[in-house]
């Protein structure tokens, strides 16, 4: 078993390419963040106060449930996670992905994918989340990049 994960949660398919290239490109494992009732497209209407998604990112204690969450994460050294950027930050999802693991002594690498904005607060938002992880500065991952930048990228990080 490789001692990398890229653990993943994708609303509309663009993180999930990233994060299986990513995966592909260092040889780690995969794993997907569902959420146990999917989003709809109405749910991710971020202009409309009222959807899912704006009432779950308008409260920071929202912990939308997940299915299936035995990533295998006592398995692994580094943990990638990936997530689309919802108002600035990682969607509350990631939290509860985060909380339901012990990632003591472990190294948290998160990306993103993004229409627009960069990773803002998002390790701020999610260091509570892992205590006593290792968390590393966020990367986005938006377009096509190539397996040598991924893997340049992973081996700049010094892992």
């Amino acid at each position: 078993m490789s001692r990398k994960l890229v653990a993943y949660f994708s609303a509309g398919g663009v993180t999930a390419k990233a994060a299986k290239a990513l995966a592909a490109a260092i040889g780690a494992d995969l794993y997907e963040i569902r959420p146990e009732v999917p989003y709809t497209r109405q749910d991710l209407d971020w202009n409309d106060k009222s959807s899912r998604s704006s009432v779950e990112m308008n409260d920071p204690s929202s912990r939308p449930a997940i299915v299936e969450n035995d990533a295998g994460i006592e398995h692994y050294d580094v943990v990638f996670v990936g997530f689309p950027i919802w108002w600035y930050v990682a969607p509350t999802i990631i939290n509860t992905f985060l909380e339901s693991h012990d990632f003591s002594g472990k190294t948290v690498v998160p990306f993103a994918t993004s229409g627009g904005s960069g990773m803002g607060r998002t390790n701020e938002k999610l260091r509570p989340s892992c205590p006593g992880a290792r968390l590393l500065p966020g990367k986005l991952l938006n377009g096509r990049l190539s397996e040598r930048e991924l893997t340049e990228w992973v081996a700049g990080l010094g892992l």
